[in-house]
């Protein structure tokens, strides 16, 4: 029996043991096997490792997604966290192009993926308060938000989980700099039912860029 034999049910099984790589090349041999990867049941869950892998044309998003991990670790990872004042001008364009990815995927996440139940960015140094916040009110149904070594994130998304996180469970600010302990408690006394995990966010110095001395005559 040819695989294009198998019943779409059968199809979506196989694709599902394949990575998204696997899955691309697969879908390119015919027209049948590409109407199965761009079936959104095969796209509950998706992980990505680096920024690299959010332009890649290997994935599909739409309204089944429910898991969605963002775990960058490179060493990159350390010039993305350097504060914006203190970057050169290398620096500053090699984050530039990382913000414009990450940011407009999770743009595209919030338009297309209203069931949204978990979400994971590790490492994400872009990623802002705003985009949370947008996250939060488009995927109402979100129950798991694990944010690691974010450091754009601030108390803002703090105070955007006791507005627009009805239906957050579970809360993680992990080395997040520029969280506080003010904030945290915040989302403790508004959000009681929440499990909240802050590992040394509201401990770290946060960014805070040196005043314009005055210069007097």
């Amino acid at each position: 029996m040819h695989i294009t034999q198998l019943n779409r049910e059968c199809l979506l099984h196989l694709f599902s043991f394949l990575d998204k790589n696997s899955r691309k090349s697969l879908a390119k041999t015919c027209h049948k096997l590409q109407e199965v990867f761009q079936d959104p049941l095969l796209w509950s869950l998706l992980n990505f490792h680096s920024p690299a892998e959010l332009k890649k044309d290997n994935f599909f998003l739409g309204p089944a997604l429910k898991y969605l991990s963002i775990c960058w670790y490179s060493e990159r990872v350390k010039v993305c966290n350097i504060e914006d004042w203190m970057k050169n001008n290398f620096q500053k364009d090699f984050c530039n192009r990382h913000e414009n990815t990450v940011n407009g995927f999770l743009l595209e996440v919030c338009n297309r993926c209203p069931n949204l139940l978990s979400l994971t960015l590790s490492g994400c140094g872009h990623v802002t308060d705003d985009c949370i916040l947008l996250l939060l009110k488009n995927c109402p149904n979100l129950k798991t938000l694990k944010l690691e070594n974010c450091v754009r994130i601030t108390d803002q998304t703090l105070e955007a989980v006791t507005l627009f996180g009805g239906s957050l469970q579970t809360l993680h600010v992990d080395f997040c700099r520029n969280v506080t302990q003010t904030g945290l408690e915040r989302v403790r006394e508004k959000c009681p039912a929440v499990m909240l995990k802050a590992e040394r966010s509201g401990n770290m110095i946060p960014d805070n860029k040196p005043e314009k001395k005055l210069l007097y005559q």
